[in-house]
């Protein structure tokens, strides 16, 4: 099947059901307080109202952490209130509830797996559409991190829109 072929599929899914293909979306990197709030607070703003459910969680996640300073502030910018963001350590019982898991490496990808081999089929790079490019670790890095990282995060995020 061709590449534009393979982004009609989801398109066609939703049309035939009348609703989200995915119900429940989960987001991942390691700390749970940059890269995977940040794309669940960009993903709940595009998408509609109650359209799907999305939340975040970390591989080493620092519990209970808000959000990064400069991850915030780049959202705050954007006029997104992360505010309410708490740190989450991933387990098994979240990749089963989910329907899509997106990371932000590769190597995220391969530890879910050997985690929860059954939730295999079912984790993407949130840079799939973009050459499957992993997105960056900027925690402990200066705001230009951050900015760059955001960058890839939100595209990440509209390239996923159509399949959602």
């Amino acid at each position: 099947m061709s590449g534009s072929g393979r982004r009609v599929w989801p398109q066609l899914c939703l049309q035939r059901l009348g609703k989200a293909v995915f119900q429940n979306i989960l987001l991942v990197c390691v700390g749970n307080i940059c890269r995977s709030p940040t794309a669940e607070y960009l993903l709940r703003q595009r998408l509609p109202p109650n359209h799907v459910g999305v939340s975040s969680a970390g591989l080493g996640a620092l519990e209970d952490s808000p959000m990064d300073v400069t991850a915030e502030q780049l959202l705050r910018e954007h006029g997104i209130d992360g505010s309410a963001h708490r740190g989450k350590q991933l387990d098994a019982d979240m990749l089963r509830q989910a329907d899509l898991v997106l990371v932000m490496e590769k190597a995220h990808a391969a530890r879910i797996t050997r985690m929860a081999p059954e939730a295999s089929g079912k984790v993407f790079l949130l840079g799939k559409w973009q050459d499957e490019q992993d997105i960056p670790d900027p925690y402990g890095q200066q705001r230009p991190a951050f900015e760059h990282v955001y960058k890839l995060i939100d595209h990440g995020v509209s390239r996923w829109l159509p399949y959602l």
